[in-house]
């Protein structure tokens, strides 16, 4: 029977340790590099995710910046709003005091126009019988205007006004038209010429009959045909604009007759 020596054992047994330690070795080594990739791929995951947030998060500031510039334009628009509105508010109240101080002012100026009216109508009757029936309707307009309710108080003192400016003008101005006048018994058709104020002839059609109108008796009466006939004819024409203004001879009362 032959024996083992222990040497030879150890020789023999080296190869398997030597096997065994290697296929270990391999293993381990796989187990980190599987351990090492999940790893990274664990962290690409969360570099993903950190990327994503952080997109969200420069998102979110560029909105909250915009929404920012949005909130303070926001702010500088309501002040401006807010001040309009004071304005406003300032002018509704001003625009509620003028009202109450016009409603004052109509209560008091519709009397002062029906008086005015009155007196304008009393100064046709006493002045110079010229455009009778013109002047006549005018004031009748006025008196009817005051009645109606269509109309403002405004509106109602400028046509009085407007008439009273009229009745002005009449003193400044010459002027020819035609009428009637009773001559003799009979009416006659005629023209007149008002020169202002001053004075108010008549000359009839062929120049046959020339008047005035005396302020003192409030009649007509004639005039000298050859001191007046061609001078209120030539005033005639002058009044119609069919020959140049020249110095005429007027009957004028005496300062003393317009008393």
């Amino acid at each position: 029977m032959q024996t083992t020596r222990p040497g030879r054992l150890l020789l023999l047994a080296l190869p398997l340790l030597l096997s065994s330690a290697a296929a270990f070795s391999q293993e381990k080594v796989n187990t980190i590099i599987a351990g090492e990739e999940a790893r990274i791929q664990q962290n690409a995951k969360s570099q993903k995710k950190i990327n994503t947030l952080s997109d969200q998060a420069a998102d979110l500031l560029a909105e909250y910046k915009s929404v920012a510039k949005i909130v303070d334009g926001l702010v500088v628009y309501n002040k401006l709003l807010q001040k309009q509105l004071d304005n406003q508010n300032a002018e509704i109240a001003n625009l509620e005091k003028s009202i109450q101080d016009v409603s004052l002012i109509e209560r008091q100026i519709v009397p002062l126009m029906v008086r005015m009216i009155d007196s304008l109508e009393q100064f046709v009757k006493l002045d110079v019988p010229f455009l009778p029936e013109e002047r006549a309707k005018r004031i009748e307009r006025l008196k009817k205007m005051m009645e109606r309710s269509d109309v403002t108080a405004a509106e109602k003192f400028r046509r009085v006004m407007e008439a009273y400016q009229i009745e002005n003008e009449y003193g400044r101005t010459i002027e020819a038209y035609k009428g009637s006048v009773v001559i003799d018994g009979k009416e006659r058709e005629v023209d007149f010429l008002r020169v202002g104020r001053t004075a108010l002839v008549y000359q009839s059609i062929g120049r046959e009959h020339t008047g005035m109108w005396n302020t003192r008796t409030r009649q007509w009466e004639a005039l000298p045909a050859e001191l007046y006939r061609n001078q209120v004819a030539k005033g005639l024409k002058i009044a119609r604009k069919q020959v140049a203004p020249e110095l005429l001879m007027m009957p004028i009362p005496a300062a003393e007759e317009l008393k």
